[in-house]
């Protein structure tokens, strides 16, 4: 009988790692040893120019202009879209069987999102905690909710 492969993605908004499982007993193993990054820079630093300035619509004021949305959400976004093209990725070349995934509630509402079809169909539990930084041989005791670790 074949075992049944299970990818653990653990994922905050600006780092992620996959662990797998080939079924009860085997606890967890590291995917790869590459653990994935997106840009966690201050606001500040993503946007160094100053900002462009106008003109009042009624007077001789003038002031800044204000980007219309906050430069460490698009960068967790581009992230977490990353994060989703890869599960998208594995899913299709059917490296895994199902997938768990962990992530504190903001990140897992914007990855929920962004998964595909396919990639959605292969999600057997979800854990609103943020594992990133729980090393890899603690981690079945936090998994045993979601999976038979």
């Amino acid at each position: 009988m074949k075992s049944i492969k299970t990818w653990i993605l653990i994922a905050d908004g600006a780092q992620a790692r996959l662990v797998y499982n080939d079924g009860p007993g085997h606890g967890v193993q590291p995917a790869s040893e590459e653990i994935l990054h997106g840009r966690n820079l201050p606001g500040r630093e993503i946007n160094a120019d100053r900002p462009g300035r106008t003109f009042d619509s009624v007077g001789k004021g003038r002031h800044a202009k204000a980007p219309p949305t906050d430069p460490r959400d698009n960068e967790k976004q581009h992230f977490v879209r990353r994060l989703a093209e890869l599960l998208d990725d594995g899913a299709k070349h059917a490296r895994y069987d199902r997938l768990v995934i962990v992530a504190p509630p903001r990140a897992l509402g914007q990855l929920r999102a962004v998964l595909s079809d396919r990639v959605r169909a292969k999600v057997s539990g979800e854990l609103d905690k943020d594992l990133t930084h729980v090393p890899t041989g603690e981690l079945a005791q936090h998994l045993e909710s979601v999976l038979a670790v």
